[in-house]
């Protein structure tokens, strides 16, 4: 076994990385074959004694010279760095020679968010009235183009209230059970980045819409489910999968007045970081809400304070109101 396949088993399945993560690593370390080798068929000599700081800075060139932006080519040489660690504590590796390579500047992007009225207004668009009688109408035609249509509303929407309400990202969401929904104590059990878990409260409209969509995947499905399965499947009984996820949230936002650019699951997820920090709640609690390692990732929504700062500055500042002229 190379030590690329080695690499790539340890950390999907001792450091528990995320599958898309994985990916991603693997295409960089063949993407560096590529370039450094010409070939991705060399032997584990040959890739270990490549590893310099005179190679990695090629390979950085290259990578800009196709015009691969800053922030993808630090991607790149992150991959590279986490490969290097890995080689080091084999003992095959004596320094990390990534380290002594500048990685390109990135120019620093602030979160993307939607304004919480535009949120609401898409929450707003049908009333539980409406929610009852889909269902109702679901139970009667479930294996009908028109039953089909019903329920995979309702898994839209359920999915947009997940991300929104719980700042989930997206492998989170696909990863919730059956029995991650405590109704007992209104909770749902996450499992984040290196397998943390956090437990994320529930309000009850979240409670009742869960409550409704497994009501109807009980007729999908024939019954009752166990609590190891998946919460959310599509109509065809099969788990959620990232594309699947990307394109309801882009198709139910698409048309909600003072929502424009972006519409990912992060960015639902960056909308409620700022929406609860516009709400002064403390940082630390928002840390652990969206199961952040550092508060460092959780400072970047500060941003939104500035910008309220400089509103609050220019109403009420008596140099600012008249354009700083004459004041005291």
């Amino acid at each position: 076994m190379s030590l690329i396949t080695k690499y790539l088993a340890y950390i999907r399945d001792i450091r528990r990385y995320s599958p898309r993560t994985v990916s991603i690593y693997s295409d960089v370390l063949k993407n560096y074959l590529r370039i450094i080798h010409s070939d991705e068929a060399v032997d584990d000599d040959t890739l270990l004694a490549s590893l310099n700081r005179s190679e990695i800075r090629q390979y950085e060139v290259a990578l800009m010279e196709e015009g691969l932006s800053a922030r993808t080519v630090g991607l790149h040489l992150s991959a590279l760095s986490s490969f290097c660690r890995y080689l080091m504590k084999e003992g095959l590796l004596k320094s990390n020679p990534v380290k002594l390579v500048a990685k390109p500047k990135v120019e620093k992007r602030l979160p993307v968010y939607f304004r919480k009225q535009a949120m609401e207004e898409y929450f707003d668009r049908i009333s539980e009235e409406e929610d009852i009688k889909d269902l109702e109408a679901f139970k009667t035609s479930w294996d009908t183009k028109s039953g089909k249509a019903v329920y995979e509303d309702r898994l839209a929407r359920l999915i947009v209230s997940l991300l929104y309400n719980l700042g989930l990202r997206r492998a989170e969401l696909i990863s919730l059970t059956v029995g991650s929904i405590d109704f007992g104590r209104n909770i749902v059990k996450v499992t984040g980045k290196g397998d943390k878990m956090r437990e994320i409260p529930l309000i009850a409209s979240l409670c009742k819409e869960i409550y409704l969509y497994l009501d109807a995947v009980e007729t999908v499905c024939g019954g009752k489910r166990s609590l190891k399965e998946p919460l959310l499947i599509t109509y065809k009984g099969k788990s959620l999968y990232p594309a699947y996820v990307d394109r309801v949230v882009k198709s139910e936002l698409s048309d909600v007045k003072g929502i424009t650019g972006r519409k990912s699951p992060h960015v639902l997820r960056h909308s409620l970081a700022t929406e609860l920090l516009n709400e002064e709640t403390n940082i630390n609690s928002i840390k652990e809400l969206l199961g952040h390692s550092s508060l460092a990732a959780t400072q970047v929504y500060t941003h939104t304070d500035i910008a309220r700062l400089k509103s609050i500055y220019k109403s009420a500042h008596p140099r600012a109101k008249n354009g700083g002229k004459n004041g005291d």
